[in-house]
């Protein structure tokens, strides 16, 4: 099975499908409004790496680095990912891709969809790690020929740097972590974000959104400070409305690409969700929760007023190892700068500012790391602080999610 249409996957799937792909099958099945797509399975993967011949040199490279000296990984990292893109995708596969894709293009009404091609690996988004960002995403993909490169760039990315550091550091065998293919139809969102269907770093019963303009690549990323909202689910109660300045969006630009645009005066510190989208937007997250028995971390758009829901996963930070501060810790020393806690605890060290991914050397075990906003490539050195504080970015962006996940304080 080289291909598989969403209504055809279920959460089990996740072998087949991945995690990214288990779940838009899952809620797709449920009724959930999913926009239209098709996985390209992660056999398809592994036929490609074993009949094309490159599978064992990618796994020599591997079991030659030090995963500890970034530069050798980032320059094996690079070579994988080349030996793959550069690797014609064998003719019976071509040929399935090409079909499936003709077949959702006919199913939306358009020649050549506009689709988002997206990783699902096969170890993401399992209840205890949930490999934020590993793998790439891309999106305003148009035409079978794009389709077919970007589809490679997709298996490629199960070697960035990032990708390779963060299995050996949970022992996840490469060999047995495979990929799967997301192309979905892409929704052009006039509004997006994240929202959790219970405080990630409480576990209370209280839905937790954040949204800005435009595709949600804004909020995940850190681009921008996005406005968040709290709710209590078992009244609706609206607990908190915070709207932030949103300088900046991602759109669809003439090219068909997604691009960053500055988001006009008008609606910088304008609400994004007025109350009743919000509470909607509430109502779904209880859907989705009460299907999967189990609080999740769900991401959603709008386009035309329409509510769309592109992933679901289970939150892997509700441990109860949390840290506890004692109030007398803290009640005596000066605050010299607020942000918004992302993930509790209490962190002292040197700090080391971070203005370049070129200069991650420079954090030693201990120290407290300073930027604008943390991404994937920066995981190895964030494992090494002992608290991590960004310029920019909510409580559902990278270094929020990732830091939750290490057990170390975070302040956005």
């Amino acid at each position: 099975m080289y291909v598989e249409r969403f209504e055809n996957i279920s959460k089990d799937d996740i072998g087949i499908a991945g995690g990214k792909g288990a779940n838009l099958g899952e809620l797709t099945q449920a009724g959930i409004p999913v926009p239209p797509g098709f996985v390209i399975t992660a056999e398809t993967y592994q036929k490609f790496m074993e009949s094309t011949g490159i599978f064992q040199s990618v796994m020599d490279i591997l079991d030659t680095i030090d995963i500890n000296k970034t530069k050798e990984l980032q320059e094996a990292a690079e070579e994988i990912k080349q030996i793959i893109i550069d690797t014609p995708i064998p003719e019976d596969i071509t040929t399935l891709i090409i079909e499936a894709y003709n077949a959702l293009s006919q199913r939306v009404g358009v020649d050549d969809a506009d689709v988002a091609i997206r990783s699902s690996a096969t170890a993401e988004d399992l209840p205890d790690a949930s490999f934020a960002g590993q793998q790439d995403t891309f999106l305003h993909v148009k035409g079978t020929e794009q389709v077919i490169e970007y589809v490679r760039k997709c298996w490629a990315s199960l070697f960035e740097a990032r990708a390779i550091f963060y299995r050996e550091e949970n022992d996840f065998d490469h060999s047995r972590v495979l990929i799967a293919v997301v192309v979905q139809q892409m929704v052009n969102s006039e509004k997006a974000g994240v929202m959790f269907t219970v405080n990630p770093s409480t576990g209370e019963n209280i839905a937790l959104i954040e949204g800005s303009w435009g595709l949600g690549e804004a909020v995940v990323s850190g681009t921008v400070t996005p406005d968040t909202y709290t709710v209590d689910k078992d009244n609706d109660k609206i607990l908190s409305v915070k709207v932030s300045e949103k300088r900046y969006m991602f759109t669809k630009d003439d090219e068909g690409t997604s691009k960053e645009t500055t988001v006009p005066k008008d609606k910088q510190n304008l609400r994004v969700l007025p109350d009743d989208e919000l509470l909607n937007l509430v109502e779904m997250g209880k859907r989705i929760q009460a299907h999967y028995g189990k609080p999740q971390d769900t991401e959603w758009a709008m386009e035309n007023g329409n509510l769309f829901m592109l992933q679901s996963r289970p939150i892997t930070t509700l441990g109860d190892d949390t840290p506890k501060v004692e109030t007398s810790e803290v009640e005596d020393m000066k605050v010299i700068k607020k942000g918004l806690g992302a993930s509790p605890g209490t962190g002292s060290g040197t700090v080391k500012i971070i203005k370049k991914i070129q200069e991650l050397d420079k954090i030693e075990d201990g120290d407290i790391m300073v930027t604008t906003m943390t991404t994937p490539d920066m995981v190895p050195a964030m494992k090494r602080a002992n608290a991590i504080v960004t310029d920019e970015g909510g409580v559902t962006c990278h270094a929020a999610i990732i830091s939750r996940e290490l057990g170390i304080p975070c302040v956005v």
